[in-house]
């Protein structure tokens, strides 16, 4: 099982970018995800989930109108669209996947997202 993120980097304030997580070894298309970031110091927090079929999107409140989740179940892969990215918005991002029913929970090894001008 494996779930690997990419797209982080350093971008300026303002600025956009886009994080993908690919996934293998598990049937994607049966799992919800989620988005989590880690600032430091801080407690990894979600930033937005999807279920499995991609009909339903839930996003934290300080999130909202400013990123979008996605999945490609052809693909087996989720993203992550951030816009109007702010300093705060730097931290660890991780891709989850979720199968409540099945007791199982997979978790990618994290890309780094950096605001800062």
């Amino acid at each position: 099982v494996q779930l690997v993120e990419s797209g982080g980097g350093l971008v300026q304030p303002g600025g956009s970018l886009r994080l993908s997580c690919a996934a293998s070894g598990f049937t994607f298309s049966s799992y919800k995800l989620r988005w989590y970031r880690q600032a430091p110091g801080k407690e990894r927090e979600l930033v937005a989930a999807i279920t499995s079929a991609g009909g339903v999107t839930y996003y934290v409140d300080s999130m909202k109108g400013r990123f979008t989740i996605s999945r490609d179940n052809t693909r087996n892969t989720v993203y992550l669209q951030m816009n109007s990215l702010k300093p705060e918005d730097t931290a660890v991002y991780y891709c989850n996947a979720v199968q409540t029913a099945w007791g199982r929970e997979y978790w990618g090894q994290g890309t780094q997202v950096t605001v800062s001008s």
